[in-house]
C-alpha cells in the first residue's frame, strides 16, 4: 500500500503539503528540512528538483531552483541524500519536477531510483497525459509511484474527469491561471471553481496549491477540497531563518492554528 493511499484514506481534511526545493538554501539541507516538516505537523513533503527553466513556477521558486543549482544540485546527488531517509521520516514523499530532467537521467531509472530510497509519488506539470499512459504508466506502476496531474480554472469537465479516471493518488488543484507565489486571499472566482469541481464528485481526493501562504488562505482552501499545498511561502521561511528547524516547525504549527 502506497503511503499516499494510506494517508487519504486515514485523513480526508486539512491534508497539508509542504513544497521545497532541493538544496536549497544549502546544499546539505534536504534531510533537516525533511525532518522538519514532519515534526511541524505537516502530511506530505513534496521536494522540487531544480530545473533551470522551472515554467509553472513564479520569481521564489524560481530563485530557490537557480540557488539550488549554483549549489551543485543534481538529480544524482539528490537521490543520494534521499538514501536511507526512510529510518527517520514516515511521511509520504513526493518529487515535483518538469519532464527534461528525468528523461536525461532515464525514466526508468529515475523510477528506479524513486523505489529503492522510498519516494511515493511523482509530479511531472509538463508530462502530457496521453504520453504518461502509453509510455509510462505501466512503468510507474511496477515500481510502486504514484502519478498526480494538475487541473486550473481553465480545465474542462472532460479532461477533469479524464485526469481522475487515470488518477490514484490526488488531483493538484492550481488555484488559479498563474505562476506559483503566495496571494493575500481567495478570490470569488477561485471559489466558484472550488465549488464547480466539488461538485463533480470525483474519485479522487484534492489538494489546492498556488497562492496559499498561510493560516488563513490553508482554511478557506480547505474549505473546498482535502487540503492544500505550499511552496513559495515556505522557500521564504527557508531563506529568512535564523534557525531552520525552529522557524520551519514555528511556521508550519501556525498554519493549522
Amino acid at each position: 500500500m502506497n503511503r499516499i493511499h494510506t494517508l487519504f484514506q486515514t485523513k480526508k481534511e486539512n491534508v497539508l503539503s509542504i513544497y521545497f526545493t532541493a538544496g536549497f538554501p544549502k546544499l546539505d539541507d534536504t534531510l533537516a528540512i525533511m525532518e522538519a516538516i514532519q515534526a511541524g505537523g505537516a502530511d506530505i513533503i513534496e521536494i522540487g528538483v531544480p530545473y533551470s527553466d522551472p515554467v509553472a513556477d513564479g520569481p521564489t521558486i524560481q530563485d530557490s531552483n537557480k540557488i539550488a543549482l549554483d549549489n551543485g544540485m543534481s538529480m544524482k546527488l539528490l537521490f543520494e541524500q534521499l538514501k536511507g531517509f526512510r529510518s527517520k521520516i514516515q511521511l509520504p514523499v513526493v518529487l515535483m519536477g518538469y519532464l527534461n530532467p528525468i528523461l536525461q537521467f532515464g525514466m526508468e531509472e529515475f523510477c528506479k531510483k524513486c523505489q529503492e530510497v522510498g519516494v511515493d509519488g511523482l509530479i511531472v506539470p509538463d508530462l502530457p497525459m496521453q504520453q504518461y499512459l502509453d509510455d509510462y504508466k505501466a512503468m510507474f506502476d511496477q515500481y510502486g509511484i504514484v502519478n498526480t496531474f494538475l487541473i486550473s480554472p481553465q480545465t474542462s469537465e472532460k479532461r477533469i474527469r479524464e485526469i481522475d479516471e487515470n488518477s490514484d493518488g490526488f488531483i493538484y488543484m492550481v488555484s488559479s491561471h498563474a505562476i506559483t507565489g503566495a496571494k493575500a486571499d481567495i478570490s470569488p472566482e477561485q471559489v466558484a471553481y472550488f465549488e464547480r469541481v466539488a461538485a463533480m464528485e470525483l474519485k479522487n481526493p484534492r489538494l489546492i496549491g498556488f497562492g496559499i501562504s498561510d493560516a488563513k488562505t490553508f482554511a478557506q482552501a480547505a474549505q473546498y477540497s482535502n487540503g492544500a499545498i505550499i511552496g513559495s511561502a515556505f522557500i521564504k521561511v527557508l531563506k529568512n531563518a535564523a534557525d531552520l528547524s525552529g522557524d520551519i516547525q514555528g511556521y508550519l504549527k501556525g498554519l493549522k492554528n
